[in-house]
């Protein structure tokens, strides 16, 4: 029973297909970490394997492209939030701005109870007879 060995070529092309899955722990996509994987040398991979080296930036312009994407989106993300605190901040100034004018007038309302209960007691009258 013979073990082929596996070529320079194929060992690039899985360890590239390892480092470009999203669960990989390598945070980027190097030559460096290629070559480890491989087992090949940077040497080795530019005179070589001049292909794996091409789908290699290809997978780290991909990434640029992803990373810029999700930066604009955050930022648009902070750029959201900071209208609605703004917001937020404006509606609690308005709740505090009428529940101050609701209790100016619950205060002015009573007063002017009190001053009607006040005047019905002193006012005393009786009714007059009118005579034609």
């Amino acid at each position: 029973m013979t073990v082929q060995k596996q070529t320079a070529e194929d060992r690039l092309t899985q360890a590239l297909a390892a480092l470009r899955q999203p669960d990989s722990r390598a945070s980027s996509i190097t030559v460096t970490a290629l070559c480890e994987r491989a087992g090949v040398s940077r040497n080795s991979l530019y005179r070589y394997h001049p292909a794996v080296l091409k789908e290699l930036r290809k997978s780290r312009c991909q990434r640029t492209r992803n990373v810029s994407s999700l930066r604009r989106r955050a930022l648009h993300q902070q750029q959201t939030i900071s209208s609605l605190q703004a917001t937020n901040a404006q509606l609690a100034a308005l709740v505090d701005h009428y529940y101050l004018a609701y209790q100016e007038a619950s205060t002015l309302l009573a007063r002017r109870d009190s001053e009607l209960a006040r005047l019905r007691r002193e006012f005393t009258s009786k009714p007059a007879l009118l005579r034609s």
